[in-house]
């Protein structure tokens, strides 16, 4: 039964085996049939695909061989123009470069005629300045016996003709520019200064520096002075000053070279007159605070005068040395004054000119300060002022005004002009200023000694207190056209030589006198 059943399973097995090969061999048939109709058809398909594209390509080839035929015809007609124009072009120039080499030839044949006249001429004119030197060397001979000058005396008499007559003009001409100056320059210049000089307000009288302490009565001379010397001994050496007690009635003249030093001075009398208690522990006590309330003065006076000036940014040691102006003056005048108003005048100047005001109000109000300095240290006071400003980082503009303000070296600056100016106007204002005799009088020694002493001149007079110096010059020496060079010789030479305020007019008188008598 086991065996029969065993069979069966086999049986059973190699028919499925049998009938799964025979549905292998079947479908591989089957989709082998498929596969071929699938085949088939898509080669139909891509063969009718082909054909299109060739059908199209070949189209396309067509329209493309006739567009570019088009383009090749369109190409060659548009450079079968550009062609013809070119050759009308170069024709069009080769007939102007036949015309230019006609006119070039006719030209040439032109010139080669001018220029065989030329030599023609050339060679007559030759001829003719052998003829003219000939001419012209008998005529000098023929003068010579005529006039009884040789060639060269003959020379030496034109040059000397031509020489005055020169001169003649060149004196018109020094007339002429100097009135022509004078039109334009001088009203220009008056209009500026009147203009400032009006605009400022400032005193007219000279300030005098007393150093005369006032007493209550000559009792106190004897208090002064103290037992055996000892109080006015202590007042000098604290102060550094000299006490002249004279005969002069309720008074003490205080002496001193240094003027800050001779206010402290005073300040400390007034203040031991006031109070009645002169010792030497009270001198000092009351030097020491007089020397502070001065200290103080100095700064607050310097601000000020920095305030009035509308001046700013400045160091604070140049504003002590303004303050110590106060105390200064020159000829009488006060430094501080002189210095503000060289300011106020400098400024209006430049603001009438179209010039830098603050600059020039600035150079103007610290052009003297070296002269808070010249008593204490050695040099000018310009040597000192610029020495400080330098120190003291002030601008160069300002620097060099300070340098050139007295004309000893060139103002190179408008600013440096204007302090020039401003202070030969607050100098030479009539009151400015006192001058000491001995000075005036060689002031007008030495003007006369410089008119004097060119050749011609007979004598000459310093008049108008040195204003105007007053020249006569002999005829014979020196004509009417000379008069004008030898004047500006001598302006020149004054200008260089002497120191003067404002302006010397230069007045040079020629006469010619005939004295005969009667018998």
């Amino acid at each position: 039964m086991e065996i029969k059943l065993f069979v069966a399973i086999i049986i059973a097995v190699a028919a499925a085996v049998v009938f799964g090969v025979a549905g292998y061999i079947i479908g591989g048939l089957h989709r082998k049939k498929v596969a071929e109709a699938t085949i088939g058809s898509a080669n139909k398909e891509a063969a009718r695909i082909v054909n299109e594209a060739l059908t199209e390509a070949e189209t396309k080839k067509k329209e493309a061989i006739l567009e570019a035929k088009d383009e090749i015809h369109k190409q060659r007609t548009e450079t079968e123009k550009e062609l013809r124009e070119r050759r009308s072009e170069v024709q069009r120039q080769e007939r102007r470069l036949i015309q230019k080499e006609e006119s070039l030839d006719k030209k040439t044949d032109s010139l080669e005629k001018k220029d065989e006249i030329l030599s023609k001429k050339l060679k007559d004119a030759e001829d003719r300045l052998i003829e003219i030197d000939s001419i012209k060397r008998s005529q000098f001979e023929m003068l010579e016996k005529i006039s009884g000058y040789t060639k060269e005396q003959a020379k030496d008499y034109l040059l000397k003709s031509l020489d005055d007559e020169l001169t003649r003009e060149k004196s018109l001409k020094i007339m002429e520019y100097e009135q022509k100056l004078k039109d334009e320059q001088d009203t220009m210049a008056r209009e500026v200064v009147a203009t400032a000089i009006q605009r400022c307000a400032a005193d007219h009288a000279a300030e005098a520096t007393v150093s005369v302490v006032a007493l209550p009565s000559d009792e106190m001379k004897g208090r002064i002075i103290g037992r055996e010397g000892r109080n006015i001994r202590t007042l000098e050496t604290i102060t550094g000053v000299d006490l002249i007690i004279d005969d002069t009635p309720e008074a003490i003249t205080v002496s001193s070279f240094d003027p800050v030093r001779r206010e402290v001075a005073r300040l400390t009398l007034e203040k031991l007159i006031t109070d009645g208690r002169i010792h030497p522990a009270r001198i000092e006590e009351m030097f020491e605070k007089s020397r502070r309330e001065v200290e103080t003065t100095i700064k607050q006076t310097g601000e000020r005068a920095l305030i009035d000036a509308g001046v700013n940014n400045v160091h604070p040691e140049i504003v002590k040395l303004l303050g110590k102006l106060r105390y200064r003056t020159s000829y009488g005048q006060n430094v501080l004054n002189h210095a503000l108003e060289v300011s106020y005048i400098a400024g209006l100047m430049a603001a009438e000119i179209g010039a830098d005001v603050k600059q020039a109000k600035r150079a103007g109000l610290l052009h003297d300060i070296g002269k808070a300095l010249d008593h204490e240290m050695e040099g000018s006071h310009i040597q000192l002022g610029v020495e400080y400003a330098k120190k003291y980082k002030e601008n160069d503009a300002i620097v060099h005004a300070i340098a050139a303000h007295h004309g000893e070296i060139e103002a190179k600056t408008i600013v440096a002009s204007l302090v020039q100016a401003a202070d030969a106007i607050s100098a030479a204002r009539p009151g400015a200023r006192r001058e000491n005799v001995q000075n005036y009088i060689k002031r007008l020694e030495k003007l006369e000694e410089i008119s004097n002493s060119f050749e011609g001149v007979e004598r000459s007079f310093a008049i108008q207190a040195g204003r105007e110096v007053r020249i006569m010059v002999k005829p014979e020496v020196i004509s009417d056209d000379g008069m004008i060079l030898v004047a500006r010789e001598i302006v020149k030479k004054i200008e260089s030589e002497l120191e003067y305020p404002g302006q010397i007019k230069v007045n040079i008188i020629r006469e010619n006198r005939a004295v005969d008598y009667a018998k």
